[in-house]
């Protein structure tokens, strides 16, 4: 495999600015279904296991899993803030350097496991009470500009499926049943 496929098991994230409501029902879903996904793809791994790149110069199996929660957590609040101000400017995070600190090394997958779990019911909650006009709502990245709540949808379906396709893809390389 190239390094490309490695690094974009499911390809680059390709944005749509404004879904149907059947698209958006579907990413909803697909977001709905991450901790279950993220749960089998990490089934059975071992110690050694959870501490292999998912490609040379990539992220552990172990950072990968704590990765989600934390930056499913920023989307979450991202989107509270974009239904609760006018065009919030939110806050990046250094994904990099919070894979890098000593949680992301050794708190167990199970905690992070427990709180995707935790985080995905209420965040669903949140999607599912949303009214149609609501996801064309607005907020600000202070590095790719102004997007909708609607694009965010389409970029975290895509990202839940991202990081679970490294764990999967791994595994179906390596042989790990």
């Amino acid at each position: 495999m190239s390094d490309a496929e490695l690094r974009y098991p499911v390809g680059k994230y390709q944005p749509v600015e404004k879904l149907t409501e059947e698209n958006r029902k579907q990413l909803l879903a697909q977001i709905a279904e991450v901790p279950k996904k993220l749960r089998a793809a990490v089934a059975g791994l071992s110690r050694e296991q959870l501490n292999t790149p998912y490609r040379d110069g990539g992220w552990t199996v172990q950072q990968v899993v704590h990765h989600l929660p934390d930056s499913h957590m920023n989307s979450y609040v991202r989107f509270k803030l974009a239904l609760s101000e006018d065009n919030p400017t939110i806050k990046p995070y250094n994904e990099t350097r919070w894979a890098e600190l000593s949680d992301s090394k050794t708190t167990p997958i199970e905690t992070s496991l427990a709180l995707m779990d935790a985080l995905h019911e209420r965040w669903m909650n949140l999607l599912h009470g949303m009214k149609p006009e609501d996801f064309a709502r607005k907020l600000t990245h202070p590095e790719h500009g102004t997007v909708s709540l609607d694009y965010m949808v389409g970029l975290y379906a895509w990202h839940g499926r991202h990081h679970v396709a490294h764990i999967t893809s791994l595994r179906q390389r390596r042989g790990w049943k």
